[in-house]
């Protein structure tokens, strides 16, 4: 007697879920619409794209920015104030070498003069 409980019990809520379930699925809902947007296709021209959002309309221009000259880089001694190292702040006054500086380095916190040589041969 005592398992037909539990059993019953099992069954019943069996039988409920799987009932919700069935008129769950039966139901017809609506379809949804999907939402408008207000962003009409970009629109490309030779360097500008325009987009209508809603917010406005957004012109985005793009150009190419300049390279930085590399013709003649700043000797060690320039660069370093005199001392043995160059540091992430000295390396700021050329920035190909700032943009760098974590590669010339070695993941230090300063360049020395071989180093800096060595990045010179490879910069050209």
């Amino acid at each position: 007697m005592t398992y037909r409980i539990p059993l019953l019990a099992s069954l019943v809520s069996a039988g409920l879920l799987f009932t919700g379930i069935a008129f769950a699925q039966s139901q017809t809902m609506p379809p949804a619409n999907p939402p408008q947007s207000n962003v009409a296709p970009p629109t490309t021209g030779t360097d500008s794209t325009t987009f209508n959002a809603s917010q406005g309309q957004v012109t985005i221009h793009s150009t190419m920015s300049q390279t930085p000259s590399t013709a003649s880089p700043p000797s060690f001694e320039q660069l370093s104030g005199g001392s043995k190292f160059i540091t992430e702040d000295q390396a700021s006054a050329y920035p190909p070498l700032a943009n760098d500086f974590s590669y010339v380095a070695g993941h230090s916190d300063r360049i020395s003069k071989s180093q800096y040589e060595r990045w010179l041969q490879n910069l050209n």
